[in-house]
């Protein structure tokens, strides 16, 4: 029994070392202006230039005790770069590993909403996804093409709720994307936001790579993909668009699927991004 057990030990320790060599895993630093901002890098191992994907996150409160954009990224991040991706994933300012650079778009949102309502909301929302918000992932896509071990003409975006809406405006801002995936993107704001809605259905019109468009069921509203599916539609623009079933017990957890259901979506993604990346 004692020597079966020790081969069970070994066998596993081997297997976590060969997960473990797949990869691995950096903080980094990307100027943004004058702010110093952080990131978690994921590289495969091997050697040459790899396909690579920059992760535009979620709006995070500066207090948020339910959700962790460290512990979320890394949910993703680890499953990107097995599939031979480097993937990046820019804290934007005053969240994350990038708390005390910048303020916090989420926090600017709530501040707004208490004292003005919800239309002050959607005016900082917008503006944040304009300027600062766009200004720092801006910043992720130039350190990544400086980095040798980046094909620089194999560059995928995807995003997350807000960081899906900004995954929108950066592609639209740099014709050198070579796709996009969106996971619940405005799922939150959009049938809330008049503002937001007009934004991001122009900015589809705007962008060339193709796009995939994901949602839950019990998303918070899945009417930001059918509505992004019919302004594509129109114009014969290259996308995808999926709603998958409804998953957990609260619109939360349907929001929050790319973390807590990847094996649903996980073939699409890949499927998708091998396409549109030549792999």
């Amino acid at each position: 029994m004692i020597k079966g057990f020790a081969i069970g030990l070994i066998i596993t320790f081997l297997g976590l070392e060969r997960a473990q060599a797949q990869y691995t895993v950096d903080t980094v630093s990307i100027p943004s202006g004058n702010l110093t901002l952080k990131g978690l890098l994921w590289r495969p191992s091997g050697h040459g230039r790899f396909p690579t994907v920059i992760f535009c996150h979620g709006s995070y409160e500066s207090n948020d005790t339910i959700h962790n954009p460290m512990q979320e990224a890394s949910i993703v991040g680890s499953v990107f770069a097995k599939k031979g991706y480097i993937f990046l994933v820019v804290f934007r300012r005053g969240v994350g590993l990038s708390k005390g650079q910048g303020q916090n778009s989420a926090d600017l949102m709530n501040i707004g909403f208490k004292k003005k309502g919800q239309q002050e909301r959607n005016k900082i929302q917008l503006h944040q996804l304009e300027t600062d918000q766009l200004h720092d992932m801006i910043s992720g896509l130039t350190f990544l093409r400086k980095r040798q071990d980046v094909d620089i003409n194999r560059i995928a975006v995807i995003g997350h709720s807000f960081g899906g809406s900004l995954a929108l405006i950066l592609s639209e801002h740099d014709p050198n994307i070579k796709a996009l995936v969106i996971f619940a993107a405005a799922g939150f704001s959009w049938d809330r936001s008049s503002e937001l809605r007009k934004r991001l259905i122009s900015s589809v019109k705007n962008i060339n790579a193709p796009i995939l468009i994901i949602h839950a069921q019990n998303d918070y509203s899945i009417n930001p993909g059918n509505a992004l599916d019919s302004a594509m539609n129109e114009l014969h623009k290259p996308h995808v668009f999926r709603i998958y079933p409804k998953f957990g017990k609260s619109l939360n957890e349907g929001h929050n699927l790319i973390f807590l259901n990847i094996e649903n979506w996980e073939s699409d993604v890949f499927n998708f991004l091998d396409e549109h990346l030549q792999r």
